[in-house]
Parts: C-alpha cells; structure tokens; sequence
C-alpha cells in the first residue's frame, strides 16, 4: 500500500469512530429521525458516496439494495457476526431502530445500477 492510502484509510477510520462517538455522546440511542439519518448518511457518504452511490470499486453500492439485506448486514456488523473493522465501527452502539432507518434510507435511493420497470 502507499503512503497516501494508508494515510487516507487511517484517518478515514478515525473520522467514523468520532463520529459514533459524537452520536453515542449526544445519546442517540433514541429511535432514528430524518435529522438523524441525514447526519449518519453524510458519515457514510465519505466511503460509500453521496446518496449510497459509491465512486470507487473499493466501497459497494447502497442506493436502491433490499432494505431486509442492508439491515440484516448492519446488524451483522453491529453484532461482530460479519467482521469489518470500519463498519463495525460505524454501526457500534446503534439501535435496531437507527439502523432500520439507515436500510429504509439507502433502498429507497435509486441505483445506478438498475432502472426499476413501470407496470
């Protein structure tokens, strides 16, 4: 890895962890609102773009995913069932509620990757 990337991911990591850390400082362990999914989704917009529209390869795509398999893969990171050390550090300490609006939030973003059919 170079340098630049190294220093990038490092202190990509270190502005997530502020951020759950300033989310769990202002107790928002409270049931999600659109304030605060707008806040959590400018968090994950730093890797997985604005909107859940990654521009890199290296970070998926969110817009427009089943909402039941971004919350059952939120949960898994949350939980310690699916390892990544950035996501877990982003879902850490999240309600089911919070993470159910972040899921509803990025399914209802429409993909690139697909145009849904009109019937």
């Amino acid at each position: 890895m170079t340098h630049a990337f190294t220093r990038g991911l490092i202190l990509m990591v270190l502005c997530c962890l502020a951020s759950v850390a300033l989310a769990a400082e202002s107790g928002e362990d409270k049931p999600a609102g659109s304030d605060w999914v707008s806040q959590a989704a400018q968090t994950c917009a730093s890797c997985h773009g604005k909107k859940g529209v990654s521009q890199t390869e290296n970070f998926p795509i969110l817009a427009g995913q089943y909402q039941d398999y971004l919350l059952h893969s939120l949960k898994a990171y949350r939980d310690g069932e699916r390892k990544n050390a950035i996501m877990s550090g982003q879902v850490q300490g999240m309600s089911d509620d919070q993470l159910k609006a972040l899921a509803r939030y990025y399914s209802r973003q429409e993909s690139p990757l697909y145009t849904p059919t009109v019937e």
